[in-house]
């Protein structure tokens, strides 16, 4: 504790029961699997349709767009933990095991939902945090609670026996959707999936047989309305909107009751209006077991029968929350989105379809093969998101591999695979059942597989004004290559220099494989304006200072990126402090910096302008195409490749800062 805080204090006695409160576990009392929790909860409801009536829906839903949407923000707006537990260095863990446990100081604060962070995680240090947590400054990677055991004598401590990777349970800013990047295309037409999209970036904006009334409450002191501006560590209710959109889809009403604070009184007021006035009653997130999760705990106050389940053998899934008050269902749905509306559809949707009078919603599946391993845990039915890709061979299922907290998961899916409960894997090349998503009929004429960039949606655009349909998947650099060697991908972008001759790209290049010149993009050392250590300062110059100052914190980039390349050459061997600190995009490098969690850090000049961020040139970097040759004479293949040599779509390239080859 600091000098600044003498421990003794009612208000650090309060700090510390907080904090210790935090890092307890609690763990669900009953977890079964989805089919004993179906049964036990539609055994307590009379399954009939419900009287008919007329109801409006929201004026957005199913309209058609007449403009592309640019995401204006990131999803993430900031790093996040994706587990309750505890941020650290993830270089504090090694050699932690059962045997030989390492201790961790927990440090003065809680970061529930909604927190700012206050303090840095310094070395030998850990910071409890909620799901969702903002991660602070010097922390790497999360453990889990799980994975701990709190030490309740003297100052508060956990044991750790396993150690951590860095990134490990951590959502980087801009992983989901990246500031600048197109969304939706005009002509789409708006489903629940596209609300959610909408929604995640703070965009703001139906007479017949009665539908049933389903109240939609999310939850957090970290929602902020659509359309108002993001607080520090504050997120758009997502959540809200896409609930609702899917209640209209399955058959439902939705009745929004909006976002409630993490309040037991003010929760408990809302959630007795919605069962008095609706006939379902629908919430999403304080079902887990971190800092701020209450809705739980008042829907067991309710009245008989009252929970009838709560944790479900599922993955996405697992702290959903089913109960019955008097006659009416009442569902707490998982916080973030993709388990919330894979939970949604499959609990909550056939009731409402049941209560309207809709028969019961047919599955449609497809076999695929699944090119790369899946890692799974023992003990619960995983769901898997997967992108479908027409081969030689059939189909093929690639995993979309956002994670449950990423609101574009289920909308850019076509579907979704299942491993078993027993499983701890699904091997590469098996071959799966997938179950389609929506109107997932249709398969894309191009295929993008590798590196994005927000220039790419450029060429993607012209090609849709032709009438082309692209499906582009960012895998990385590495990944695109893998994928076009499989040949499973038209075109795969890459940006990797050659450590032996500095040349970019070139030696990817193999009989199978030909290489497209696609642009460059200048990157640089980012800072926040007014940083001396960088301002009006060289790169080479700028490096030797912050080398120098131990309280200058970098943020890295992720193994096997060409960015990754760049710095380790910069630093020469040099691991300042945040080297460790490996998110996958340049966004999230931006965010990092702008948000004051890192210092400085190497990413592409139109994410520093962006960002409003200092930058410091140090070298082009060359983003280029690798063509899969047996697919050049595609129709969809030949129209991207006209694309990049068009004057407009080169004209709307540097735009956006990029250089375009020559032609």
């Amino acid at each position: 504790m600091s000098e600044a805080r003498k421990p003794g204090s009612d208000a650090d006695i309060a700090l510390i029961a907080r904090v210790r409160a935090a890092a307890r576990q609690e763990q669900f009392l009953d977890v079964v699997s989805a089919e004993v929790a179906r049964a036990r909860f539609e055994g307590h409801l009379d399954l009939k349709p419900l009287l008919a009536e007329t109801v409006a829906l929201a004026d957005a839903l199913t309209r058609v767009l007449a403009h592309d949407i640019i995401a204006e923000v990131d999803a993430p707006p900031f790093d996040r933990s994706n587990v309750d537990g505890f941020a650290l260095r993830a270089v504090d863990t090694l050699g932690a095991s059962q045997s030989a446990p390492k201790l961790f100081k927990l440090n003065g604060e809680v970061i529930a939902c909604g927190d700012a962070p206050a303090l840095e995680v310094a070395p030998g240090t850990a910071t409890t945090i909620a799901t969702g947590g903002v991660i602070p400054r010097g922390a790497d990677a999360v453990v889990m609670v799980e994975q701990t055991e709190l030490i309740e004598q003297g100052e508060p401590r956990i044991e750790l026996r396993r150690a951590a990777t860095p990134g490990q349970f951590i959502s980087y800013a801009g992983s989901d959707i990246a500031r600048g990047e197109t969304l939706l295309r005009k002509g789409t037409r708006i489903g629940s999936r596209e609300i959610g999209m909408l929604a995640a970036c703070g965009l703001a904006s139906v007479d017949v047989v009665r539908k049933p009334t389903v109240a939609v409450i999310s939850t957090g002191d970290e929602l902020v309305a659509l359309g108002a501006p993001l607080k520090p560590a504050g997120i758009y209710d997502s959540n809200g909107a896409i609930i609702a959109a899917a209640v209209a889809e399955a058959g439902g009403a939705p009745v929004a009751f909006g976002a409630i604070p993490d309040d037991a009184a003010a929760l408990d007021k809302a959630v007795r209006e919605a069962l008095a006035s609706c006939d379902m009653v629908v919430l999403s997130a304080g079902t887990s077991k971190g800092a701020g999760d209450l809705s739980h705990a008042i829907v067991s106050k309710l009245g008989a029968p009252g929970i009838l389940v709560h944790g479900v053998a599922l993955k996405p899934g697992k702290p959903l929350c089913l109960g019955v008050v008097g006659k009416t269902p009442l569902v707490v749905l998982p916080g973030f989105p993709t388990s919330a509306i894979f939970t949604f559809h499959a609990f909550v949707a056939p009731v409402i379809r049941a209560f309207a009078g809709l028969p019961p919603e047919a599955a449609q599946t497809v076999q695929a093969r699944v090119p790369v391993r899946i890692a799974s845990e023992l003990g619960r039915k995983e769901f898997v998101l997967v992108s479908l890709i027409e081969s030689e061979d059939g189909p093929i299922a690639f995993p979309t591999g956002k994670g449950s907290g990423s609101v574009t998961s289920f909308s850019q899916a076509d579907g979704f695979l299942e491993i078993d409960a027993l499983a701890t894997a699904l091997d590469a090349n098996s071959e799966s059942q997938v179950t389609l998503i929506g109107s997932a009929a249709h398969a894309p004429d191009l295929v993008i597989m590798g590196s994005h960039d927000i220039a790419l949606d450029v060429v993607v655009g012209a090609l849709a004004e032709k009438g082309f349909s692209a499906r582009t998947l960012a895998v990385g650099s590495l990944g695109g290559v893998a994928a076009a060697t499989r040949g499973e991908c038209d075109i795969a972008p890459v940006h990797l220099i050659d450590p032996k001759t500095g040349d970019y790209n070139k030696h990817l290049v193999t009989p199978a494989l030909s290489l497209v010149h696609g642009w460059q993009r200048m990157q640089g050392i980012l800072f926040r304006p007014g940083d001396r250590r960088f301002e009006g300062r060289g790169a080479e110059d700028a490096i030797k200072i912050v080398l120098a100052d131990g309280d200058a914190l970098m943020v890295s980039r992720n193994a096997g990126s060409g960015t990754r390349v760049l710095i380790d050459k910069l630093l020469n061997g040099a691991r300042p402090p945040g080297y460790a600190n490996q998110p996958k995009s340049h966004n999230a490098v931006a965010a990092s910096i702008a948000q004051g969690r890192a210092d400085w850090g190497v990413a592409i000049e139109p994410v520093a302008t962006m960002y409003g961020l200092g930058f410091l040139p140090l070298a082009p970097e060359h983003y280029d195409f690798l063509v899969v040759e047996s697919r050049r004479e595609r129709p969809a293949v030949q129209a991207f490749l006209a694309a990049l040599r068009d004057e407009t779509t080169r004209a709307g390239i540097r735009a956006i800062g990029m250089r375009p080859a020559e032609a």
